[in-house]
């Protein structure tokens, strides 16, 4: 019985080890959380001309909502179909994760943009008041949310998952659009956080989708057959 238990585990060990990279929050979660308390008071003001012609827009607080529900089905998904396209997308997000612990770090930063006041009064303010009270106007680039809504729309794109399947690239196009956009219009984010954010996704996108790697991991899936 002990023998069948342990045959059991060893085989969903085997299917499922995939999952071990999930071990890097362990790292991440601890790392933020410390930055959150740190940064809080004195910290360089991240701020661009263009931010305040940016109105204020509640509404946008769904997509920005959403942004988790999108993260965690991607990774799901790829997670329990794909084992090549979990790499990828896992390479990309803590990639992109890390380098902004680092920057956090070495340059703290802040914002000024939130609104005091609202000139509406509905449920959308109120959760933006909620997501105000809980997450600080600190550590802001590059931007998470829009580097991990790129990461994610990348994956979604590029894998043969969804090759054929037009209906959820578009979903996921606007989306991640929309995301973007929420964290501008929500003032959660200067457009400097975005645009940086661009960039390191440019530049994680060509060293995880680029030729080299894909030649590199063709060669490590040949070695591996028998």
């Amino acid at each position: 019985m002990k023998t069948l238990s342990k045959e059991r585990f060893m085989a969903w060990f085997q299917k499922y080890k995939h999952g071990l990279l999930l071990l890097y929050f362990l790292i991440y979660l601890p790392w933020f959380q410390y930055l959150e308390k740190k940064v809080t008071v004195h910290f360089n003001v991240i701020h661009m001309a263009i931010d305040d012609y940016i109105p204020f827009i509640e509404f946008f607080v769904i997509p920005y909502f959403l942004w988790f529900f999108y993260i965690a089905f991607a990774m799901a998904y790829f997670f329990l179909h794909s084992t090549t396209d979990w790499y990828k997308l896992c390479a990309f997000l803590f990639t992109g994760m890390t380098v902004f612990l680092i920057f956090s770090t070495i340059y703290p930063n802040g914002q000024y943009l939130r609104p005091t006041t609202f000139a509406r009064d509905n449920i959308c303010v109120d959760l933006v008041k909620w997501l105000y009270a809980t997450d600080t106007p600190t550590n802001l680039f590059p931007s998470i949310h829009v580097y991990n809504s790129l990461g994610v729309h990348i994956a979604i794109i590029n894998s043969e998952c969804f090759k054929n399947k037009k209906g959820v690239r578009r979903l996921s196009f606007v989306l991640m659009a929309s995301i973007i956009l929420a964290t501008m219009f929500l003032k959660q984010h200067s457009v400097f956080d975005v645009i940086t954010a661009f960039v390191l996704a440019a530049v994680a996108h060509s060293v995880i989708y680029g030729h080299a790697f894909q030649k590199a991991e063709d060669q490590v899936l040949q070695e591996q057959l028998p």
